[in-house]
């Protein structure tokens, strides 16, 4: 899932990339109305969080603009008035949220907009696993697999990435939310348990001076 984030406070917009990004995201940011707009018409994306009070364009603007595509939009502001939101959601918006937010509920926000566009996957199958993300189980040919917390984030990083080498520090702070340490080992600890546990201990390799890489074609 693809999502564009329009939002001219760069700090705002980077830490929503990076919370959207933990949960399997892919997130690009525009940091004015223009900009977005012209990234709508070279790329596709499934989903835009968008600002309402923006440098050449504003939300409201782009908005009209949006709608062409038929991309679902969320409104992210500061603006509060009933009024504003009334707007907002006369113009095609899917939901309005106001700042400040927790991470928390944009992504269960996220993922009730995509889930009502029919966009989100619910299953994600690959090297024989099988998970349901909504009852947060998981199957390796058709048998249950019992995984920690941490373990089953960090196999739904590897087969959202499949055939992608992943960096250690990224595994940790995309796992672990927290600053990496080269001299631990906790990401190859918790690499080798559900190596184990999964049976994937042929589909997750090592991949020298990186980190891992789950080989396995889409199912």
């Amino acid at each position: 899932m693809k999502i564009l984030i329009v939002e001219d406070d760069e700090m705002i917009a980077d830490v929503i990339s990076r919370g959207l990004s933990r949960a399997g995201y892919q997130c690009q940011c525009a940091y004015d109305g223009l900009e977005a707009a012209g990234l709508l018409e070279d790329h596709r994306y499934d989903l835009i969080l968008l600002d309402i009070m923006l440098p050449g364009a504003d939300g409201y603007e782009l908005m009209r603009y949006i709608k062409d595509f038929g991309i679902p939009v969320i409104f992210i502001t500061a603006r509060t008035r009933l009024e504003d939101k009334v707007k907002g959601f006369r113009l095609g918006a899917d939901d309005y949220i106001t700042k400040p937010f927790e991470l928390a509920e944009l992504t269960v926000r996220v993922e009730a907009v995509l889930r009502r566009y029919h966009k989100l996957q619910d299953k994600i199958s690959a090297a024989g696993m099988e998970v349901d993300t909504l009852s947060k189980t998981v199957r390796k040919n058709g048998r249950p697999v019992e995984l920690t917390a941490k373990e089953y984030e960090l196999l739904l990083l590897f087969l959202r990435n499949r055939n992608i080498a992943l960096y250690r520090d990224r595994i940790y702070e995309e796992v672990w939310e927290g600053e990496f340490d080269p001299d631990s080992r906790t990401v190859d600890i918790h690499v080798q348990r559900l190596k184990k546990k999964a049976g994937l201990e042929d589909s997750i390799v090592s991949v020298r001076g990186v980190g891992y890489r789950l080989e396995a074609p889409e199912t």
